[in-house]
């Protein structure tokens, strides 16, 4: 817990600090669905990393599966002393619509919890989700609370464009009322070119050669889909920094991702 607590205090001081950061782009990819090709498919798709804030959607999924949730304002739990709290949105009960909109960590522990290892695992390994290892930190045995945060479970923008376009498209071994629970929770932003977009934004700390992780060299994920009419589009975006940016990683990676697909002279505008 010890590890955690410093991983999480160094990843705010870099997500917080105001200095010069130069941005790498990993990968952009979308795909529609029932295409044989990407739309588009841009630099490293292949890069597995920690999934981050972007593994709420699953644990939302297997939340309203199981039934530990059971709408977007229910259960209600509340804030208790040594949960993480280094955001003051997170100092307050939460919601699943709540949780998703302040990415509030304490409430996904809270839900795996619930589930207990067995399940979570379960779950995990029938989504095919990345590399599927929720064993979490060396020597520490904390996977059912922290697989997901710069930690052992590791994914790549492919394998995310694959697990939301099985997701989508129902091939997921969950309920259709859990997959339409948590597409109702999604962060949503409606477009001037028609498309209304669902994401989940994530940050967090990559680990270096050494296995360690690279201190104040976050990445930012952003994941989700976008719908227009008839047509769905599934995509990701990973980026790097150097230094610590002027806001967090993954909202960096949101506005570009959809400067880059949505925006005129995109390939979806």
């Amino acid at each position: 817990m010890g590890k955690m607590i410093m991983v999480v205090v160094t990843l705010l001081t870099a997500l917080s600090s105001k200095a010069a950061a130069t941005e790498r782009v990993i990968c952009t990819i979308a795909w529609e669905i029932g295409a044989p090709a990407p739309l588009v498919s841009e630099g490293q798709c292949d890069e597995k990393i920690s999934p981050a804030s972007t593994f709420k959607i699953a644990i939302s999924l297997m939340g309203f599966d199981s039934g530990i949730l059971t709408g977007p304002d229910a259960p209600e739990w509340p804030f208790n002393a040594g949960y993480l709290d280094w955001r003051p949105e997170w100092k307050q009960a939460t919601t699943p619509q709540t949780w998703l909109r302040y990415s509030v960590v304490w409430y996904s522990q809270q839900i795996t919890q619930r589930l207990g290892a067995d399940r979570f695992s379960a779950y995990v390994h029938a989504f095919g989700y990345g590399n599927e290892d929720v064993s979490g930190d060396a020597r520490t045995n904390n996977g059912l609370t922290h697989a997901w945060l710069s930690s052992s479970l590791q994914i790549s923008p492919s394998e995310q464009v694959g697990f939301l376009s099985r997701m989508l498209e129902g091939k997921l071994p969950v309920s259709d009322a859990a997959v339409t629970q948590t597409m109702a929770i999604m962060e949503h932003n409606a477009l001037p070119s028609g498309w209304n977009t669902f994401g989940k934004t994530g940050s967090g700390l990559p680990f270096g050669p050494d296995g360690e992780h690279l201190n104040g060299q976050p990445f930012g994920w952003y994941v989700g889909w976008a719908e227009k009419g008839d047509r769905q589009v599934v995509f990701a975006r990973l980026v790097r920094f150097d230094e610590r940016p002027d806001q967090t990683p993954g909202a960096i990676a949101r506005d570009g991702l959809l400067e880059n697909l949505f925006a005129s002279g995109g390939p979806l505008f």
